[in-house]
């Protein structure tokens, strides 16, 4: 019997990236799709405390179930869990496949990723994929060999506990390969634009430009996505710093 996967994101349940990700993966699994109603870009690990949540069924059929939910990405999991999944679990959680990167600080923001760390939190292996292409009709097929091949060694060998994957393509038609790396070091610059209203108020839109912070360094997801590599990088739900437990254990007298 087929495994059943988890399929979620930030960008609605009737983005094209999702519906090419249910399309590359039920060859391979029984899919469940939980995604919101609407864009949730940049909504991280939020979830809804204050509004009740509504569930839809948009498709059922051979293979397939798709809903969207009112609440963020994470509420999509977490819902998906709790009333889709409630006599079995998934085998696997994905988010995806985004429409625009999220590496380097990205990572922090992405309800893609926010998705992807609820699964890795509730102890299940988690993917999370994205494309650098924000164009709603951006073109996924060159992404299907490399999202069957990690998605089944993953359902194969499992990922450890507390670790996801955070994959980004770059925007190629033919990819030169894979490169496991770490998350670049990057910053948002130029974050805000100013307007002013007819009525007499200002008002902002947040935007920005992303900067490399270390454009040199090789080992990076920003590098590896820049020469047309498919850049994987091993994220931890635990975000010690153990490295420096040392020395702020002596920095705050802690004997």
């Amino acid at each position: 019997m087929k495994p059943i996967i988890l399929i979620s994101n930030d960008d609605g349940w009737q983005a094209p990236g999702l519906q090419a990700l249910i399309d590359m993966l039920r060859p391979m699994a029984r899919i469940v799709a939980c995604a919101p109603d609407g864009p949730r870009s940049g909504a991280s690990c939020a979830f809804s405390v204050v509004e009740p949540l509504r569930l839809t069924l948009r498709k059922r059929e051979e293979g397939l179930e798709l809903w969207s939910c009112s609440g963020t990405p994470v509420d999509c999991v977490k819902m998906a869990l709790f009333k889709l999944f409630e006599n079995e679990r998934p085998a696997m959680v994905i988010s995806g496949i985004n429409h625009g990167d999220n590496a380097s600080v990205n990572t922090h923001y992405s309800g893609t990723m926010g998705a992807c760390l609820e699964g890795c939190m509730k102890y299940l292996p988690s993917v999370a994929f994205s494309l650098c292409d924000y164009r709603k009709e951006a073109d996924f097929s060159p992404l299907t060999t490399y999202v069957r091949d990690i998605v089944g060694r993953v359902l194969e060998e499992g990922l450890p506990t507390g670790v996801c994957l955070n994959v980004n393509f770059p925007l190629a038609s033919v990819f030169h390969g894979v490169k496991v790396c770490r998350m670049g070091r990057g910053s948002w610059i130029k974050e805000a634009v100013a307007c002013h209203h007819p009525r007499n108020y200002d008002y902002y839109w947040l935007v920005g430009e992303y900067r490399n912070d270390e454009p040199e360094a090789e080992d990076t997801d920003s590098w590896a996505l820049a020469h047309d590599y498919v850049a994987v990088t091993p994220t931890r739900i635990d975000v010690t710093a153990y490295e420096q437990m040392a020395d702020i254990k002596q920095l705050l007298g802690d004997k």
